[in-house]
Formats: structure tokens, C-alpha cells, sequence
């Protein structure tokens, strides 16, 4: 006997200041595509009860009838920047197959301590394995043939470096939950705010405000032809830190 398919969730009730806040993120639009600018604090999903999710106030958009935009790829919650949403079926089920075949790059920008990486630039490929820990879920290095593991691959290069801090491109391979936090932290530099994987809390005596990582960009085949590339700024609290501690970007 066939299991019944779940009903679709109803429209989420958003306020004005909701729907003005989340069309105010939209960086880029066209008939398939809608990308946004995520602000820290905001889960893409799965949130906290009675706070609406990034996922949830995609109902802004949605036209009579019709259902809201699908997520393509999640952030987490202390995360900012770029992140893609399909507007139609056809584009969802193009850009899935896209994330499958890993034809989608992201580049991350990110401040850690307590310098630069040795060397400056490399690849990290150390597999990860998922642990839950009540009801929390960390990701932790593991040996390649644990049975967990996870392959995982990340891509990096110093930018600059300052006062106990240097600033990062990131290119993730591939798409473990916490990859870049986890990588990062197992050698030596974790990301500055990064509470959960060792990230310092305050750097050259300046307090940092939240997990200092940021999708700066994300290149990907559009669903009608070609490719596209999509950036969204870095947001103030993270440029500024990262200009208090020297961290400027060679031209």
C-alpha cells in the first residue's frame, strides 16, 4: 500500500515589515532566478519555533495560486550572503541536478585567527564525520576509513593578513554541514566568532560580533543558457572588523 504524499505546508502569515524586509534582500531577479543577500541571525530553514525562516518568507513572492520559490542550497544561521532560489519547477529540478553534479562554485570570505595559514593557500582534505550531541549536531575530523566519514574538500587563500587575523577565500568541493567551520578550525584557524568550533570571541581586543563568514559570490549554469554569477556584499559588521584589524584586500 502506497503512503499517502504529505499535503503542502500552508502559506506562511507574514507581517508588512516582513515581506518589506525580505524583498529588500533580493540582489537578483529574472524569470527563473531569485537570489538574496541573507543577513546573519536568520535560519535558510528549520529555525526556532514561532520565528519565521528565510525558506518561510519566501511566501513574499509567491503569486496567487502559485507556490513560493524553492531554496537551492541552505546557509547557516550566522552565515551571510548570496543564496539562490528557483522561481519555477524546471528551474529547481535544472539547478538540483546543477548541485549534484557540483556545478555550482561558492566562494566564501572569512576572518580567522590567529593569522594567516600555513602555507597561505592549499586545499584541506580531511573527512568529517557527523556527531549529535543532545539536541545539537557537530561535525568533527575523522580518519577516511571511519565508517561515518565524509569526504570533504576545501579550497583556500589568504587574502591579508593584520593584528591576529588574516582574511580567507574559501571554495568548497563539497557540501558537508560546517565544512569550512570544521576545516578551518583543524589547522589551527578557526574562523573568528565561531563559538562552536573554537573561533575567538574577541580579536586584538575588539569584540566579534558573530561567526565571521560570509558567501561572497556563487557561479552556477542558468537554466536558460550560459552562466551566470551572482555577488553579494560583504554586510558592515563584518567590513568593519575586518578594517579595524588591517584586513584590507589587495587590489
Amino acid at each position: 500500500m502506497r503512503t499517502p504524499p504529505k499535503p503542502p505546508k500552508p502559506p506562511a502569515l507574514l507581517t508588512a515589515e516582513e515581506i518589506a524586509f525580505v524583498r529588500g534582500l533580493v540582489i537578483y531577479e529574472d524569470e527563473a532566478l531569485l537570489a538574496l543577500a541573507k543577513p546573519p541571525g536568520i535560519s535558510s530553514q528549520g529555525g526556532k519555533k514561532g520565528v519565521n525562516t528565510l525558506d518561510e518568507l519566501l511566501w513574499a513572492f509567491a503569486r496567487p495560486g502559485k507556490a513560493r520559490p524553492r531554496l537551492i542550497h541552505r546557509l547557516d544561521r550566522d552565515t551571510s550572503g548570496v543564496i539562490l532560489t528557483a522561481k519555477t519547477q524546471p528551474a529547481a529540478g535544472f539547478l538540483g541536478k546543477a548541485m549534484m553534479a557540483r556545478k555550482i562554485k561558492k566562494t566564501y570570505r572569512a576572518i580567522v585567527t590567529p593569522g594567516a595559514p600555513e602555507p597561505r593557500s592549499g586545499t584541506i582534505e580531511t573527512a568529517l564525520r557527523r556527531e549529535e550531541i543532545g539536541r545539537e549536531a557537530y561535525m568533527r575530523v575523522c580518519a577516511p576509513d571511519h565508517p561515518d566519514a565524509e569526504t570533504a574538500f576545501t579550497r583556500y587563500r589568504t587574502l591579508a593578513e593584520g593584528t591576529g587575523a588574516a582574511l580567507v577565500e574559501l571554495e568548497p568541493q563539497t557540501g558537508r554541514m560546517h565544512q569550512l567551520r570544521v576545516h578551518l578550525a583543524s589547522i589551527g584557524r578557526p574562523i573568528a566568532g565561531d563559538a562552536r568550533y573554537g573561533g575567538a570571541l574577541t580579536v586584538a581586543g575588539e569584540p566579534v560580533p558573530r561567526l565571521m563568514l560570509h558567501a561572497v559570490a556563487l557561479s552556477f549554469p542558468h537554466p536558460g543558457g550560459g552562466m551566470k554569477r551572482i555577488e553579494a556584499p560583504v554586510p558592515v559588521d563584518m567590513a568593519e572588523l575586518a578594517a579595524r584589524l588591517g584586513l584590507a584586500e589587495r587590489g
